[in-house]
């Protein structure tokens, strides 16, 4: 490195380093240890970085071997289910699938119409009990009037 720019970072004059060889090495390895922990230190920087990374990578490597068995998990088991569907669909003839279906249909329209039963009978019950308080009512009131002297 020259004087001058040993000069300039030390920020001294060149007068002062031709004249003081001794300051001039001094400076000098203190600037060469400088320039050596700088490089270490960026090393070791570059390390950890790499190390990061590398660690970022592996678990990104797990992610995917973990990801890539779940979804043949998956996709056997789909395989299954839809086995399972095609055994079934074959036991049902396209008649027996017309019945069952005929059946369904007649049974929810029974359910609607006991449901619409179910309600009329609701409210008849009810107008039977109103009329009955009314009739107590009516009943009360006239023995009422058969027992109160004149």
């Amino acid at each position: 490195m020259s004087v001058a720019a040993v000069a300039r970072r030390a920020d001294v004059s060149r007068t002062f380093l031709y004249d003081n060889p001794e300051a001039r090495d001094a400076i000098a390895s203190a600037m060469d240890e400088a320039d050596k922990r700088r490089t270490l230190t960026l090393a070791d920087q570059d390390d950890e970085r790499e190390a990061t990374s590398r660690e970022r990578a592996l678990n990104a490597e797990g992610a995917l071997k973990t990801a890539h068995a779940e979804i043949l998990a998956q996709r056997t088991r789909i395989g299954e289910l839809l086995g399972q569907i095609s055994d079934l669909e074959a036991e049902w003839t396209e008649e027996a699938i017309q019945r069952i279906t005929t059946e369904n249909t007649t049974l929810k329209q029974r359910v609607r119409q006991l449901t619409a039963d179910n309600r009329t009978l609701d409210e008849r019950l009810k107008a039977a009990r109103s009329n009955l308080r009314f009739q107590d009512r009516r009943v009360a009131d006239l023995e009422a009037q058969l027992a109160a002297p004149d």
